[in-house]
């Protein structure tokens, strides 16, 4: 097969038309049976108890580090308690270049263990975040492929599809700055723990992990529930234009002339 000097092989065409008509089925089930049923089952999901924790205490998480005994340190004016440290670190085979920095002392409980209750959630949504993603651009795929070539004039119709899969792309973004987020929460909350164990003593540290906690809590409420509107607005979105977005140029075009 040629087209304007360019030839395609009848065999690869077959394949691309049965990936097009593959695309094309599994895009139209999920904006009419997919989307809908997905929304009300984050609808429901945002009805469930452990998102609708009234007490915020209840998703605290206690660390247990021990504080240790204060140290009581001697005042040195003659300098003899210098020189005999820098003998004792020359026969341990350590000399002034090495590092000195708090110390970080051995948990008796062995490893420090991370929010328990919010592990829990944070894998219940991370899947609907990844469908959502896949889905979008399964979708995304299809709109694409029913743009037609450019023509001059008699182009409402395609601004309705690039309009569409712009949406589309923007919700995959947001979808995928919420796997960001999470990253980010056990990142900054290993950090926090990390400064509790070499400095037990500062209560502000602990204080700041419960602040955390609660802010990854009230974040992944709002994800959820972002999540559910995006199917929602998705929906209905494609559902109001599906007639420009599957034939974006009417046929008796010539009779407006």
């Amino acid at each position: 097969m040629s087209s304007k000097g360019i030839k395609v092989d009848n065999d690869l065409k077959t394949k691309v038309d049965a990936f097009r008509e593959r695309i094309t089925g599994e895009a139209e089930n999920l904006v009419a049976d997919f989307f809908p049923k997905k929304l009300l089952e984050l609808d429901s999901f945002l009805k469930e108890p452990i998102l609708n924790v009234a007490d915020l205490k209840e998703i605290h998480s206690e660390i247990n580090v021990k504080v240790p005994d204060p140290i009581i340190l001697n005042n040195s004016h003659d300098g003899v308690d210098v020189q005999n440290s820098r003998k004792r670190k020359m026969e341990d085979g350590l000399d002034d270049n090495c590092q000195d920095g708090p110390k970080v002392f051995a948990m008796p409980g062995g490893m420090i263990k991370s929010n328990g209750q919010l592990v829990d959630l944070i894998e219940r949504v991370k899947p609907e975040i990844r469908t959502l993603i896949e889905k979008c651009n399964t979708v995304k795929m299809w709109v694409q492929l029913l743009i037609p070539r450019i023509e001059d004039g008699n182009n409402f119709g395609v601004s309705i599809q690039e309009e569409t899969v712009a949406e589309l792309r923007t919700v995959e973004g947001e979808a995928a700055s919420y796997l960001d987020q999470i990253s980010r929460y056990y990142i900054t909350r290993a950090k926090l723990v990390s400064k509790i164990t070499k400095y037990p003593h500062v209560e502000d540290y602990q204080r700041t992990v419960t602040e955390i906690d609660e802010k990854e809590y009230i974040s992944l409420k709002i994800i959820v529930s972002e999540l559910r509107n995006q199917y929602v607005t998705l929906h209905d979105m494609i559902l109001k234009n599906i007639e420009k977005i599957k034939r974006p140029r009417s046929s008796n075009n010539e009779a407006l002339y």
